[in-house]
C-alpha cells in the first residue's frame, strides 16, 4: 500500500537551488496539433502545465499580505473536458477586511477550418464574483469560444490579508497534470510547517535562502524560498464511499507554527498543546461559559425528568425534549454565537448551541456527560500531529450511562438516542471535559446498519403472485428509512410513490409501525400482488430480487490508492417462502453462492431450498467493517460482481 508522506521544509539551511520561474505565456502549435495524452488517452483535458507563487510581502498599502499568483495551461480535446473551461476562484473575508483577485487574464488557442491559428482574449467584463455566504465568495470567468482541441490559458493574482492561511497547493485534479510547481516565500519572521499529502511523490523540490528579501519599517528578515514540483500526475478519480477528497489528493498543506510582529518583535507561539486547546476552550464565551450554564437547564428540565427514576429514562426524556424543541438552523460549527440561553428562547440554533444546550442539560441532571468535538466527513481528516482548532466543525455529547457511552446529536429530530449522522463519523473526535485532560475517541464502527426484508408470496392459478412483505429495520437503515418516509406530507403519500416506483408491485394495503418511536425498530408492512413476467404460455418468469436490485458495481478503478469508507457495518437479509400451485414446479431456480472477504470482513451467500409445492431463498449480505483498506478493494470489486450476476438470474416457473 502507498502511503503519505509527511514533511517539514520551512526551517531550512541554504541549498541547491535551481533557479524556478513561470512558464512562458502564449500560443505553441505542438500543443494546440496535439491529438490525446498518450499516459491517459481516455481523459478529455490534461493541464499542460500549471505554476503557482505564494509570497507573504508588503503591498502597496504598507500591509503585510498573502500575495498568491496563478498560471495554468490546459488542453481540451472534446465537449465532456469544456467543464475545465469555466473557473471558479474561492475568496473569503470576515467583518473588516476581503481577499481580492486581480490581473485576470485568459486565451483560449485554436485553429480554424483554413488551419490557422487564432487566440480569443477573455473580455474583463464577463468576470463576476457571487456572494456564496457571509464569510465567502467566488470570482467566476468562463474562457470563450472553446471548441474539440482548443488549448486554454489563463492567470490571476490573489492578495489575502490571511497570511496566517497559506496557500494551500493541489498537485492533483480530476484531469491529469503534465507537469506542477509551486514556490513558496516566506520571511523569517512566520514559520510554517509543510506537509506533502497523498500518495504520489514529488519530482523535484528545492530550496534557498534569500537574503533581506523582507524590509518594512527598519525591520528586516531573510525568506525561504522553496520551490515544489510533480510530473506527470494523474487524475484523482472520485468513487462512491469515500471521505472529503482532499484527504486523498496529493497536496501541500501550510500550518503556521510561530510568527514575530516585525513591528514590536513580539513572538507569538500558534502551535500549541493540548493542555493549552483545552484551558481555551475552557474559558471560551462561545464553549466552555456555556458549558457552565447547569443553573438555567437544571431549572428548565426540572418538568422534563419529573417522575424519571434511572439516568437513562432522564438522558432518553431530556434528549427527546431538546429534538422537539429545536429547530436546526443549518449552521455547524464549535461555538454558540449567541449562547444557549438565546438558542433555548428563540426555539432555533446551531449544532453547536443545540448540543451544547444538550450537554448541560445531562449535566445538570447529573448525568456525566462531555463535549466531543469533530470534523464532518465532507470538512476532512483531523491533524494528529499538534492541535488545530480549525481541523474541528461540529460538537456532539457523549453520555457516560451505567458504565456506557452513548454519542447524541440532537440537532436532527429522526435521530435515535445513541445515534449519530453519517457525516459524524470520521476518524476520532477529540473529547472535552470541564474537570479533566480532553482525550481521544474513535468514532468510526460506532454504529451499524441493519433490514431485514421477508417475503410470503403464492403463486396463484392466474399467474398473478400475492402475498406480504415484510421489512425491518433496526440501527442507521432504521433512520434512513424513517428520513425517506418523512419527506411527503403522509404516510399515504410515501406508500403511493413506493407503489409507483415498482411497476410490477401494486400494494394492496399497508402498514407502518413505529415511525415516531425513534428508539424502536421500524417495520414495513406490505399486502401485495405482482405480476409474474410470460415467458411462454406454460412458463412464468420471476425474479427474487426485485426489490433494490443490484446493477451496478459502484467499484470500477483498476486499484484504489485510498480506503473504502461507509461509515459503519452493516447487514442486509432476505428471506423469501413461495408457495406453487400444484400444476406449477420450478425449472430454472435461482444459483446458490457464496464469496467471503478475507479478514472476516463481510460475506455474500444465497440459497434455494425446495420443499415439494414450497421453496425458499435466502440471502445475506455482510459488511463487518465501515473502513476497507485499498488492499481489500479488489475483493470488494468481486463481492459486488457475485452480487449483481446472482441477482440478474430470473427463477421460470413451468407448468407440469
Amino acid at each position: 500500500m502507498k502511503k503519505a508522506l509527511l514533511i517539514a521544509l520551512v526551517t531550512i539551511g541554504t541549498q541547491h537551488f535551481a533557479k524556478a520561474q513561470d512558464f512562458k505565456e502564449g500560443f505553441v502549435v505542438e500543443e494546440v496539433s496535439m491529438q490525446k495524452y498518450d499516459k491517459d488517452p481516455e481523459a478529455h483535458a490534461v493541464y499542460l502545465n500549471e505554476f503557482g507563487k505564494s509570497r507573504i510581502d508588503i503591498t502597496n498599502d504598507d500591509r503585510v499580505r498573502l500575495i498568491h499568483d496563478y498560471h495554468a495551461k490546459i488542453k481540451i480535446f472534446d465537449n465532456k473536458g469544456f467543464d475545465n473551461g469555466t473557473i471558479a476562484i474561492p475568496v473569503h473575508n470576515n467583518d473588516e477586511v476581503a481577499e481580492e483577485v486581480t490581473d485576470i487574464k485568459g486565451f483560449t488557442y485554436y485553429t480554424d477550418d483554413n488551419g490557422m491559428m487564432q487566440k480569443i482574449e477573455l473580455d474583463p467584463k464577463k468576470v463576476f464574483q457571487v456572494k456564496d455566504y457571509k464569510y465567502g465568495g467566488t470570482v467566476k470567468f468562463a474562457l470563450p469560444g472553446l471548441r474539440n482541441g482548443c488549448v486554454i490559458e489563463f492567470s490571476y493574482k490573489l492578495i489575502s490579508p490571511f497570511w496566517d492561511s497559506f496557500r494551500r497547493w493541489e498537485f492533483q485534479d480530476n484531469i491529469p497534470k503534465i507537469h506542477s510547481q509551486y514556490e513558496v516565500h516566506i520571511p523569517g519572521f512566520w514559520n510554517f510547517n509543510a506537509a506533502l499529502k497523498g500518495y504520489l511523490k514529488l519530482s523535484k523540490t528545492s530550496s534557498e535562502v534569500e537574503r533581506e528579501c523582507f524590509t518594512t519599517h527598519g525591520a528586516k528578515s531573510d525568506c525561504s524560498h522553496i520551490m515544489y514540483a510533480m510530473n506527470d500526475i494523474p487524475a484523482f478519480i472520485e468513487e462512491d464511499y469515500m471521505t472529503s477528497p482532499k484527504n486523498f489528493l496529493s497536496a501541500i498543506d501550510f500550518e503556521l507554527v510561530e510568527w514575530t510582529n516585525p513591528y514590536t518583535s513580539v513572538k507569538t507561539l500558534v502551535s500549541k498543546e493540548w493542555k493549552d486547546i483545552d484551558r481555551q476552550l475552557k474559558i471560551d464565551e462561545n464553549f466552555g461559559s456555556q458549558l457552565k450554564r447547569k443553573d438555567l437547564m437544571k431549572e428548565r428540565m426540572a418538568s422534563v425528568i419529573a417522575g424519571k427514576t434511572t439516568d437513562m429514562d432522564k438522558a432518553q426524556a431530556i434528549y427527546s425534549y431538546l429534538q422537539k424543541w429545536y429547530k436546526w438552523n443549518d449552521y455547524i460549527g464549535i461555538g454558540s454565537a449567541d449562547g444557549i440561553k438565546r438558542a433555548m428562547d428563540a426555539h432555533t440554533g446551531s449544532v453547536a448551541d443545540i448540543n451544547l444546550s444538550l450537554i448541560t442539560a445531562l449535566n445538570s441532571a447529573g448525568i456525566n456527560t462531555e463535549a466531543v468535538l469533530l470534523s464532518t466527513r465532507e470538512h476532512g481528516n483531523i491533524n494528529m500531529l499538534y492541535p488545530v482548532l480549525s481541523d474541528f466543525n461540529y460538537v456532539v455529547a457523549k453520555a457516560n450511562i451505567d458504565g456506557n457511552t452513548y454519542y447524541l446529536d440532537a440537532s436532527d429530530q429522526l435521530l435515535s438516542f445513541g445515534l449519530l449522522p453519517l457525516k459524524c463519523l470520521n476518524d476520532k473526535g477529540r473529547v472535552i471535559s470541564l474537570d479533566k485532560p480532553s482525550y481521544w475517541v474513535e468514532l468510526s464502527g460506532l454504529q451499524k446498519a441493519n433490514s431485514t426484508r421477508s417475503l410470503d408470496l403464492t403463486l396463484l392459478d392466474n399467474g398473478k403472485i400475492k402475498g406480504t412483505i415484510t421489512n425491518y429495520y433496526t440501527g442507521y437503515d432504521a433512520y434512513k428509512k424513517r428520513k425517506a418516509i418523512k419527506k411527503f406530507n403522509s404516510v399515504d403519500e410515501y406508500i403511493e410513490d413506493m407503489d409507483a416506483k415498482l411497476p410490477k408491485l401494486k400494494i394492496l394495503k399497508s402498514n407502518i409501525s413505529n415511525l415516531d418511536s425513534l428508539n424502536m425498530p421500524l417495520g414495513e408492512t406490505l399486502e401485495v400482488e405482482i405480476d409474474a413476467f410470460e415467458n411462454m404460455k406454460t412458463q412464468l418468469v420471476f425474479n427474487p430480487y426485485f426489490w433494490n436490485k443490484i446493477t451496478t458495481n459502484p467499484f470500477k478503478l483498476a486499484e484504489r490508492d485510498y480506503p473504502v469508507d461507509w461509515g459503519m457495518a452493516s447487514d442486509e437479509r432476505l428471506l423469501l417462502t413461495m408457495h406453487l400451485p400444484s400444476q406449477y414446479t420450478v425449472e430454472t431456480p435461482p444459483p446458490n453462492a457464496a464469496f467471503a472477504l478475507p479478514n472476516n470482513g463481510g460475506m455474500f451467500a444465497t440459497n434455494y431450498d425446495n420443499q415439494g409445492d414450497t421453496f425458499t431463498v435466502s440471502n445475506i449480505t455482510r459488511f463487518n467493517k465501515g473502513i476497507y483498506s485499498p488492499n481489500e478493494y479488489p475483493y470488494l470489486k468481486e463481492l459486488y460482481n457475485k452480487i449483481i450476476l446472482t441477482e440478474k438470474a430470473d427463477m421460470v416457473f413451468k407448468k407440469k
